[in-house]
C-alpha cells in the first residue's frame, strides 16, 4: 500500500491515495514540441490524465497568452458553469468566446504524446521550448521564454503590493 500512496504522489495526484480523488498536478516540467506539434505528457502525469489509455483532454486559451490542459472529466463542469452566464454582458462573452470558442479535444496518442493544433499554438506564441505548469487540476503551457517573464514578474513583488486575500499568508 505504501509503494501505491507513493506512486500516487508522483502521479501528481493527492498523496490520499484515493483513486476518486480529483488529482493535484504539480511541478514546472520544461519540454519541447516535435516538428508536428506534439508534446510528450510526462510519465508522472500519464496515467492520471490517461486513465487505462482513456487520455480525454481539453486544451484552450487562457487570457495570460498560455493554454490550460484540463482532464475532460475536470473541464466539463467549468464550461457548463461558465456558459451557464449571461452572453448579454460583453466581458462574459468575450470569456466565453476565448475558453469555450478555443476548446479542443485532445487524446494521449500511445506514446504518451498530445498535439496541440496550430492556431493554440500560435495563440500562445508556442514554438519549440515550452513549460507545463501544475496548477492543481489543471496545467498551463507557456513558451519557455514567456514563463521566465511571468516567473519574474511573479517575483518581483513589492512587500505591500500583495492582494489582501494573502494577508497573513505564509509558507
Amino acid at each position: 500500500m505504501a509503494a501505491q500512496e507513493g506512486e500516487s504522489a508522483a502521479l501528481g495526484g493527492n498523496g490520499a491515495g484515493s483513486p476518486s480523488a480529483p488529482p493535484m498536478f504539480r511541478g514546472v516540467p520544461a519540454l519541447a514540441l516535435d516538428a508536428k506539434g506534439r508534446l510528450a505528457i510526462p510519465a508522472r502525469h500519464r496515467e492520471v490524465l490517461a486513465p487505462n489509455g482513456t487520455g480525454n483532454l481539453v486544451l484552450t486559451a487562457d487570457p495570460s497568452r498560455c493554454l490550460l490542459l484540463y482532464p475532460r472529466d475536470a473541464w466539463e463542469p467549468l464550461q457548463a458553469r461558465l456558459m451557464s452566464l449571461s452572453s448579454f454582458d460583453p466581458k462574459i462573452r468575450g470569456l466565453q468566446r476565448l475558453l469555450v470558442g478555443h476548446a479542443d479535444d485532445v487524446e494521449v496518442d500511445g506514446a504518451g504524446r498530445i498535439l496541440v493544433p496550430p492556431e493554440l499554438r500560435r495563440y500562445a506564441n508556442l514554438d519549440k521550448r515550452v513549460v507545463l505548469v501544475g496548477q492543481g487540476r489543471k496545467f498551463e503551457l507557456w513558451d519557455e521564454q514567456q514563463w521566465q517573464v511571468e516567473t519574474t514578474q511573479a517575483i518581483a513583488f513589492p512587500a505591500d503590493g500583495l492582494p489582501p486575500e494573502l494577508s497573513g499568508f505564509s509558507l
